[in-house]
């Protein structure tokens, strides 16, 4: 993606830098075995998703279900080179992913709303599994859509490009969005020194919030009811779940120095400006109350829906994302899930939940 910035060119390489020297010695082999899982659960699955052409597969003992195009890369992104400076934002994914690494990426750089709005959240924070979501069959369909211009034709074959490779090559600060795991990411990541914020949320919210990107994104394309998708996704068959190993492993980490763990339910309420002063200092920044207030307002749910460098306009240009009202942001808010449960199925969550959490601390905001 080619953007202006203060009437600078700025134009992405897509090939990391060469080094002299190559050595793969001292990568480490992926500890977990890949699976592909029961042919005939795949086909159904793949009815149900036509963003995915080949299948799904389970990675290790919890089974971490992902598309076909994460088995090639689970090595790559287990031995990601990290770098001391480096921040790290790492959720479940509807987590209050895309507000989050707004608010971070500006804390980290002096406030420049100027920047910010010049240059889209996607480039700004880069997504660093997102390739392996976008199935070669797919991708061909949105570049035989995008043919006729040559400038969106190139859009699509950077947006599939895969993350962790631009980001080696990338010589400033780096910022890094992910949904993996902790137990995929680099082994190094606490002593590396780089900054990990994790944010939870709700798993009702999140499976609602998860359902609505499922069917507007094309690489995933869902196309049944909710009903049918919170089956998915208590059942451990959406990608990046177990859901509540996510959580879990996040949980465990929340005592690392490096390591901040926070609660969406905490971000979203009248406790917003403790919590991002928190974050501030994490990150090493302070700020006075009027540039605090001036972030706030930025964040308003209101503003930052109508904020085009978050809200992935440019996967919409290029048909990646399918057009709605509501668009890649949604309302923001805790507890739409009650529009979408019936008294069944919030008894059978309620359950779901409530044996997840027996024999742990851990427990979500009231």
């Amino acid at each position: 993606m080619t953007f202006y910035y203060k009437n600078q060119l700025i134009t992405p390489q897509l090939e990391p830098k060469k080094k002299e020297k190559q050595d793969f010695d001292d990568r480490l082999p992926f500890p977990y075995e890949i699976k592909t899982i029961d042919p005939e659960l795949n086909e159904q699955i793949l009815k149900d998703f036509s963003g995915e052409r080949t299948g799904f597969v389970q990675v290790g003992p919890k089974k971490w279900f992902f598309p076909s195009g994460y088995a090639k890369e689970a090595e790559n992104y287990y031995n990601f080179e990290l770098r001391p400076d480096d921040v790290i934002v790492a959720t479940f994914p509807r987590s209050g992913t895309t507000w989050i690494t707004e608010m971070v990426w500006l804390l980290c750089n002096d406030m420049d709303y100027e920047k910010a709005a010049e240059i889209p959240l996607v480039t700004r924070f880069p997504f660093l599994e997102f390739s392996s979501f976008v199935h070669q069959d797919t991708k061909a369909d949105f570049l035989e859509e995008n043919q006729t211009d040559p400038e969106k034709y190139k859009l699509v074959e950077e947006v599939a490009y895969p993350a962790w490779k631009i980001l080696a090559k990338t010589n400033e600060r780096r910022f890094i969005k992910t949904h993996l795991p902790f137990s995929l990411m680099p082994p190094n990541l606490v002593k590396a020194g780089c900054k990990v914020i994790y944010v939870a949320r709700n798993p009702k919210d999140v499976a609602v919030s998860f359902y609505h990107l499922n069917r507007s994104m094309r690489t995933q394309g869902y196309t049944g009811d909710f009903a049918k998708y919170w089956c998915y996704f208590k059942n451990n068959l959406q990608p990046w779940t177990p859901y509540w190993d996510h959580i879990k492993e996040g949980w465990n980490m929340r005592h690392e120095e490096n390591v901040l763990f926070l609660f969406y339910e905490n971000l979203n309420k009248v406790n917003l400006r403790p919590n991002v002063e928190k974050i501030a200092s994490f990150l090493g920044k302070s700020y006075t109350n009027e540039q605090l207030d001036k972030l706030e307002n930025h964040l308003k749910i209101e503003n930052f829906r109508n904020n085009k460098s978050v809200n992935f306009d440019v996967m919409e240009s290029l048909g990646i994302i399918l057009k709605s009202e509501e668009g890649f942001v949604r309302k923001g808010k805790n507890g739409g899930w009650k529009n979408y449960f019936d008294q069944e199925m919030d008894e059978e969550a309620n359950q779901w939940i409530e044996e997840n959490l027996r024999d742990t601390d851990f427990r979500f905001p009231v």
